[in-house]
């Protein structure tokens, strides 16, 4: 049977939660107000970016465990084989972006705020929250196959659009400029990350003593 998270204090749900719809609104309201497309096809980028997927995720999350923490979806984002996924994608997330995108751009004002909440703080936040209050003993290397439907489904989802309409939200995945080969290589290497990183959350809490419900 699946081990459950100890309880999350409120103030840290909260923390995360504020953080990242305050991100999320601003990121919208940033690239809406820069658009260069019309309005609908710039909400549609906006939401084709597994940044902003990811860390809606993250604000649903919290906000339901904050909110409606017995609920069905509450019992679900309790989880602690939902909160460890959630972890794998959001951790990936600052790490792509602080080891290959950060050096391409240099933000200033709201953009610079609102890019480090997304990036930096919420990825470091939760795993903060993985770390201290999930309980990741029952986790099985079994369901890393399933944690992987999302980048997956993600990846094909963008190849898809892109084709269709000549733009896609990474430079690593733009085959307009890299090819398909090259494509195909570098999500490859996104799914071997996000594979490498599910295995080693799983091993570290197989390696953790139980924690007593006294």
């Amino acid at each position: 049977m699946e081990a459950k998270p100890t309880k999350i204090p409120s103030f840290y749900l909260g923390a995360i939660a504020v953080a990242g719809w305050f991100a999320l609104i601003g990121q919208l309201y940033l690239i809406i107000e820069n658009r260069v497309v019309s309005v609908a096809e710039t909400i549609a980028r906006y939401f084709g970016f597994f940044t902003i997927l990811t860390n809606i995720i993250v604000a649903v999350c919290v906000t339901v465990l904050l909110v409606k923490p017995t609920s069905k979806w509450g019992k679900f984002f309790s989880k602690a084989n939902t909160l460890t996924a959630i972890t794998v994608y959001i951790t990936l997330v600052g790490v792509v972006y602080n080891v290959i995108l950060r050096f391409l751009w240099a933000p200033k004002g709201l953009q610079y705020v609102v890019d480090e909440l997304l990036h930096t703080v919420i990825p470091v936040l939760f795993i903060i929250l993985w770390r201290l209050y999930v309980q990741a003993q029952g986790l099985k290397y079994k369901n890393v196959l399933a944690w992987l439907i999302y980048p997956f489904a993600y990846i094909i989802f963008t190849a898809i659009r892109g084709e269709m309409t000549g733009y896609y939200p990474y430079p690593f995945i733009d085959v307009s400029q890299l090819g398909y080969l090259m494509v195909i290589i570098n999500s490859l290497g996104l799914i071997i990350a996000f594979s490498g990183l599910s295995l080693f959350l799983v091993a570290m809490g197989k390696r953790e003593k139980p924690v007593s419900d006294h």
